[in-house]
């Protein structure tokens, strides 16, 4: 058995005051946990749609089922926003934990009881998600208030981190799974995760106002108005969106690319995911050690590096030269999420933070499926090989763009700055 001293050396440095956190531990085990069932989720809830659904309408019904489990988010923080940004972030992690939970495990009941219908999954589906750009501002929110703003980042990176492990492992065994038992089981195994993070946010010591916060004018705006009074967050989401936006084809031209270009077998396209994977978790993990790095140059260079790792998809290059390059660009992709997080928190009003994390939420949830739907006729008229170098070409585009524009923004600052200095009073 390795000493705890022995082991507590071989994490590093940036790591250690976040992982001597009691609290943080226990959480981080919840999000683990969760985060596998969701992973699980992401074959089975397809998968139960093609077993539910009547011959000639699969795809309707693949399609409104992978929407249902995503979309509703967008409704709910716009729905919700008047009474939500003033509940505490323990009880917005908790709400939407509890949701996801009941309506979640009502899929493998109504199943189990034989009444389950492709109507009445998407609606348990769409339930179950309606609260979920709030249970993430909860999450990033309950993080900022509970670490010191040094710590943030790596916190951040260890959350999402956790996300990217999941995206590897939940798949495999829901593989396994829906191949000898129901995917309406597997995602009662989802349920039941979040049920675990449910009870065990139950029964840590929080921080918690215990009431709300006062209601002034500005809170009174919401989230989408307290970010565009904000040009810096706002310029943040902006990025964060097309960014996203950009990622959305190359979900739908890379299998094309496999099957198409290289005539290749499906254990082809889980190679290129498997390796994506590794590197985000690699990549995350070692950007978390930066604990002064300049945050905002990082992340747009995040940008230009990833649009540069899928330009040789278009060039023709050989399958081991994009194999690669996708394990490089996963490396790099991997950070992107913690460090725009960990620049909202330090941005961000405390009393405001949940609002505005969860109308980021809320816009993100948007662009990813905008980008795969704008995926499909872009592969289809430009081929697999030229969509992803496109997508590269764009997001190289978007990261000299807003470089240009921080620049610049940066520039009309100092000079006020100087000429505020000279008026001064001497000393």
């Amino acid at each position: 058995m390795i000493p705890r001293p022995a082991l507590r050396r071989l994490v590093p440095a940036a790591y250690r005051p976040v992982l001597s956190h009691r609290v943080f531990r226990r959480l981080l085990l919840g999000f683990a946990v969760s985060y596998l069932g969701d992973g699980m989720s992401f074959v089975a809830v397809a998968w139960l749609a093609i077993d539910l659904a009547p011959e000639g309408s699969t795809g309707l019904w693949v399609g409104g089922a992978v929407a249902a489990a995503t979309l509703p988010g967008v409704v709910g923080a716009l729905a919700f926003g008047r009474r939500m940004r003033r509940v505490p972030a323990r009880r917005l992690l908790l709400l939407d934990n509890v949701a996801r939970g009941v309506f979640l495990g009502a899929v493998p009941l109504a199943w189990l009881a034989g009444v389950l219908t492709p109507p009445l999954y998407v609606v348990l589906l769409a339930a179950s998600s309606l609260l979920h750009a709030w249970g993430s501002a909860g999450k990033y929110t309950l993080l900022a208030e509970l670490l010191p703003d040094e710590e943030r980042l790596a916190a951040n990176t260890l959350v999402s981190t956790l996300s990217f492990s999941a995206t590897i492992a939940g798949p495999a065994f829901a593989g396994v799974l829906v191949t000898y038992v129901s995917p309406a089981l597997v995602i009662g195994v989802d349920a039941l995760t979040y049920v675990f993070l449910a009870v065990l946010v139950v029964r840590v010591r929080l921080p918690d106002a215990g009431h709300a916060p006062p209601v002034d004018r500005e809170a009174a705006r919401g989230g989408f108005g307290l970010l565009r009074s904000r040009p810096e967050l706002l310029g943040l989401l902006t990025l964060t969106w097309f960014f996203n936006f950009l990622y959305g084809p190359v979900e739908v031209a890379l299998p094309l690319h496999v099957t198409d270009d290289l005539h290749a077998p499906g254990t082809v396209l889980g190679l290129y995911w498997m390796l994506f994977g590794i590197g985000a978790v690699l990549g995350g993990l070692t950007v978390g050690t930066l604990r002064r790095a300049p945050l905002w140059p990082v992340t747009l260079a995040i940008v230009v590096a990833w649009g540069l790792t899928l330009l040789p998809f278009g060039t023709h290059a050989p399958a081991v030269v994009t194999l690669v390059c996708f394990t490089l660009g996963g490396a790099i992709y991997g950070p992107f999420v913690p460090l725009s997080v960990t620049l909202m928190q330090a941005a961000s009003p405390p009393r405001h933070l949940a609002a505005m994390l969860a109308a980021r939420s809320a816009a993100l949830l948007t662009a990813s499926p905008l980008g795969t739907a704008l995926g499909g006729p872009l592969t289809e008229a430009l081929g697999p090989r030229a969509a992803l170098g496109a997508s590269g070409l764009a997001t190289v585009a978007l990261g000299v763009v807003a470089c240009a524009l921080l620049l610049a923004g940066r520039g009309r600052r100092g000079p006020r700055r100087k000429r505020g200095a000279a008026t001064r009073p001497p000393t």
